[in-house]
């Protein structure tokens, strides 16, 4: 039996000072108010495959800061090269060399790409990429998949509060990997339809994620071609950790705009827009930029990222890693008699309990079990592996989600 984690009172102390000064006392994803009990709010450090919370306790870390940590954390390579651009400087007055360095290497890694910009976030890369769009098209219609997720700003944020029907006005919707559904969205946008944006992998909060088909993918790209729709492929989640040229590579399937980020840079903040020769000058046209978006620190520890990806094995020890885990974690579940599904690539695996509530109650209690044994899973988003995950820990991990399956099948005996 491993030893579960009690320790919280460091955490309990920063939530209450956290409180008095912060809305809600944390906002966005990482707020861990909705989390069971076990999970801590705050973090203070992290390496390779772990963190550490606020009062000390160690974790398995499978969130990976939520998808950008795709090396490990505190990658030597990284770091050296964060050190060496500190050293000459982050924002300067223009842009450091290494921005055209990085445009360069994202080029020839992504074969639809002929150009790059850079941002800071994901939103900014989804948001630049509907308005390249609308500018090379003159047109204003977006059609977006239901229940899809492409950012937190109010054209495309899950929550409704401060959103106007006006910010929504142009979009349109499709049911994801229905090629019906898709057409019918299409059709009522007619002539005025800008382009389709779309995620490699179908992710909503609390269900099984869903692999896009071929047939799917080609059909997108098969009515952007007849329509001359911008083709955007939302690879801000998957891009880098699947396929360094781009999700749907393996499908056989380009898109003319794609938006990345998360694994961009291995923690630092960092995204990018790659594109089509012949979206250039819309790219041109488009006014985005922001005080930050120019951080050399941010474009070096990508380059040293990106470089690191395309010439070791990084890639196929992730995928390795995320199998070994999803095979254990089966036959685990099945051992103490749980129905689960796993769903979504190995290197970015969700487990779901086959007789779940629409609460996730078994999820939650499940996960609330690992993590007081020092394993960070999520209960109903999707988890990250980053290279830095060994067969050793997995094995390690393996244990001890053994022992939150054998803790669940006890709390359901007793009712």
């Amino acid at each position: 039996m491993t030893q579960v984690l009690v320790q919280r009172t460091a955490d309990a102390a920063l939530r209450t000072r956290a409180a008095s000064v912060i809305p809600g006392g944390m906002y966005g994803h990482m707020n861990a108010a909705g989390l069971p009990e076990a999970y801590p709010q705050f973090m203070t450090r992290g390496e390779g495959s772990r963190v550490w919370d606020a009062d000390g306790n160690e974790y398995l870390d499978f969130m990976c800061g939520w998808g950008p940590i795709v090396l490990g954390r505190k990658d030597p390579v990284v770091e050296a090269a964060v050190r060496a651009q500190l050293e000459l400087g982050d924002l300067l007055d223009g842009p450091s060399p290494v921005m055209v360095d990085l445009a360069e290497l994202l080029v020839e890694l992504v074969p639809h790409a002929d150009w790059a910009m850079l941002a800071k976030n994901g939103t900014d890369a989804t948001t630049a990429c509907v308005s390249i769009a609308r500018a090379s098209t003159g047109r204003r219609k977006v059609l977006v998949a239901t229940g899809a997720y492409h950012g937190a700003i109010p054209w495309c944020t899950p929550r409704p509060g401060g959103v106007l029907p006006e910010d929504r006005a142009h979009l349109g919707y499709f049911d994801y990997n229905d090629v019906a559904s898709l057409e019918a969205a299409v059709a009522e946008a007619g002539d005025d339809l800008a382009g389709i944006i779309v995620s490699p992998v179908r992710q909503e909060l609390a269900r099984d994620q869903e692999m896009a088909t071929v047939e799917f993918a080609r059909a997108i790209r098969t009515v952007c071609d007849r329509t001359g729709a911008v083709m955007i492929l939302d690879d801000v989640r998957c891009g880098f950790r699947l396929d360094l040229g781009g999700s749907w590579e393996p499908l056989g399937v380009q898109p003319d705009l794609a938006a990345w980020s998360k694994a961009i840079a291995n923690g630092y903040s960092l995204a990018a827009i790659t594109g089509r020769d012949g979206l250039r000058s819309a790219a041109s046209s488009i006014y985005v930029t922001g005080s930050f978006w120019y951080s050399a620190v941010s474009m070096a520890a990508s380059m040293a990222t990106l470089t690191q990806l395309r010439d070791t094995d990084a890639l196929a020890r992730m995928a390795a890693s995320g199998q070994r885990l999803r095979d254990g974690l089966a036959a685990q579940s099945a051992a103490h008699g749980f129905v689960t599904t796993q769903t979504g690539p190995v290197q970015m695996p969700l487990l779901r309990f086959a007789d779940d509530d629409a609460g996730s109650t078994l999820a939650r209690t499940w996960t609330n079990e690992a993590v007081k044994r020092g394993v960070y899973l999520h209960p109903v988003h999707n988890w990250f592996l980053s290279a830095a995950h060994t067969s050793d820990d997995i094995d390690l991990a393996l244990e001890r989600t053994d022992d939150a399956f054998a803790e669940l099948a006890r709390l359901a005996r007793q009712g």
